[in-house]
């Protein structure tokens, strides 16, 4: 085990609605968020000298201080990669924990990201900005790789041929995570289940992924406090102890891609955050009763089963089989709906159902959980987390 394991916790949870179209501002999200986690755990914004975010978050850490209340901070910090920072927000403040540098810190994520500025499509601007991210995407764009599923799509289909799989097996997890949604009163899709039917006949984004192996865009705005496991023994709630935390970039990592490795059916990235995080909290992927796994696409689920070790290369689609990762499955994966069906908040929405999940308080709960793991974006650099219940 690790230094850093077992000296932070979560300690507070907090969300915003998740919709198409907010109303409000992304500050305005992220405050509300904020207020509310630090609500759950019981503690006021006094009590805050720590913040962290992602890169990509318009919402300056001054600022959420200012309209929260939160007087002085001694700790900030911004994770990149989009969604590959979810985890990693949460190590940060961790880290900072364990260290002394900071005692509550609150993660949080917030973004307009269906009635603002939609990731999903084409931005002109990511070939123009003269840095190397422009450099790199100036090698795929001018073929028509220019949007999250595009680039997905040239590793979907190289998986799929390289292991059997098929577009049935990527709709069986559409299937699980609406299933979920379904029954989850905070999720976009409750309600609104759907079938492998429904998920063949939806229509192609690029081939081989349809509109029902992409997740929504969403939005709204979730927020995570972290204090020390000792301090939020005494707080409002439950802990979720953070008995692992990692990040993770592979060899020749580029983002959402990664074309020019030997292979580009797996995510080694993934396979790195899991060998940490396994070593960290002294486990394995057998003592895992429920994972939140980050399915922005359904392709990259597969994948993250096996490169967490839940099965062998090439396998996941026979876990899927048969309902594998539904609630009553042998690992059930996103009993909140996942990005897929209940909202998609870059992961964080993730880490906030593996705490529910150790509290025992998710609408879909599973029996018994001791230990959940929860993963970050993938086909970029990335990060992963093992809760423990206290």
């Amino acid at each position: 085990m690790s230094g850093l394991s077992g000296a932070a916790a979560i300690a507070g949870i907090g969300a915003t609605d998740f919709s198409k179209e907010s109303g409000r501002s992304e500050l305005q999200l992220a405050a509300e968020a904020v207020r509310a986690a630090l609500t759950d755990a019981g503690l006021t914004p006094d009590d805050v000298d720590g913040m962290v975010t992602f890169a990509m978050d318009s919402n300056a850490e001054i600022a959420v201080a200012r309209e929260v209340g939160v007087p002085e901070l001694t700790f900030f910090s911004r994770i990149p990669y989009g969604g590959g920072a979810a985890c990693a927000t949460v190590q940060h403040a961790a880290m900072a924990v364990a260290t002394g540098v900071a005692d509550v810190v609150v993660c949080y994520r917030a973004f307009n990201e269906r009635s603002g500025m939609r990731f999903g499509r084409v931005q002109t601007a990511a070939t123009s900005t003269g840095n190397s991210s422009a450099f790199d995407n100036s090698w795929h764009y001018p073929v028509g790789l220019s949007t999250p599923a595009a680039t997905v799509a040239m590793f979907a289909q190289r998986y799929l041929h390289e292991y059997g799989a098929t577009s049935e097996d990527l709709g069986r997890v559409a299937v699980a995570m609406r299933r979920h949604a379904a029954t989850n009163p905070l999720a976009w899709f409750y309600q609104r289940p759907i079938t492998l039917d429904d998920h063949q006949a939806s229509r192609w984004i690029v081939s081989p992924l349809h509109l029902l192996d992409c997740c929504q865009e969403t939005d709204g705005a979730v927020a995570i406090v972290v204090t020390s496991a000792e301090r939020a023994k005494d707080l409002a709630q439950p802990p979720a102890v953070i008995a692992g935390a990692a990040q993770g970039s592979g060899s020749d990592q580029f983002t959402m891609h990664s074309y020019y490795r030997p292979s580009i059916s797996g995510l080694p990235e993934m396979g790195l955050v899991a060998q940490q995080l396994w070593r960290q909290a002294g486990i394995g992927p057998s003592d895992v009763q429920v994972a939140m796994l980050y399915d922005h696409f359904t392709p990259f689920v597969l994948a993250q089963l096996e490169e967490l070790g839940f099965c062998g290369r090439g396998e996941a689609r026979h876990l899927v089989a048969d309902g594998g990762i539904e609630l009553d499955g042998r690992l059930p994966v996103n009993p909140h709906g996942g990005q897929l069906g209940e909202a998609y908040v870059h992961g964080m929405n993730g880490i906030a159902e593996g705490v529910r999940q150790l509290r025992g308080t998710s609408v879909n709960q599973v029996a018994s959980v001791e230990n959940v793991v929860v993963t970050a974006g993938t086909g970029v650099p990335t990060s992963g987390l093992v809760l423990q219940a206290s």
